[in-house]
């Protein structure tokens, strides 16, 4: 499981109201919910977001209120992976529940750029800037997450499960 993309850089404690603002909420479509990805506070992403994309952020990514709509939004725009220096926790679950794979680590939080390109292997935890050349080890993703991941999250999951046996 390896991600290739350009970086789309944010600070410390984003939180589910900047990702997705409660006026835009009324709706449970992750194509419509895309279009308003933090709108607020970078009204070009939606626009100008490319599959594979990665979000890299500091403290405290995705708190606020338990909106799972801030999850589905970011996934359903394409972003490949988040890396930050730390999660809040129900949108660190909500996340996996989607397939939307999250990457703990701080130096690459504190050291990787806006724009920079990365190369993001979620199996090892290893992130390679193609710019830089500069590698960083987040924590990797535990086994059945990474299943999670690979289904598509916990629905597709137990589906695929399901049937098979």
């Amino acid at each position: 499981m390896v991600t290739k993309g350009r970086v789309w850089k944010f600070g410390d404690d984003i939180d589910t109201d900047l990702i997705i603002p409660a006026r835009y909420i009324n709706v449970s479509s992750g194509q419509e919910l895309a279009q308003t990805c933090f709108i607020d506070i970078r009204p070009d992403f939606a626009k100008k977001v490319l599959a594979g994309d990665i979000i890299v952020a500091g403290r405290n990514f995705g708190c606020g209120s338990s909106r799972e709509h801030a999850p589905l939004a970011i996934k359903s725009s394409g972003i490949g992976a988040i890396i930050a220096s730390s999660f809040a926790r129900i949108f660190y679950r909500s996340s996996y529940n989607i397939g939307l794979p999250l990457l703990e680590s701080v130096d690459a939080s504190e050291r990787i750029g806006d724009g920079e390109r990365l190369e993001v292997d979620l199996g090892t935890g290893m992130i390679r800037s193609l710019d830089k050349g500069d590698s960083f080890q987040a924590r990797p993703i535990p086994e059945f997450m990474q299943r999670l991941v690979e289904a598509g999250g916990l629905v597709e999951y137990i589906r695929k499960n399901k049937l098979n046996k």
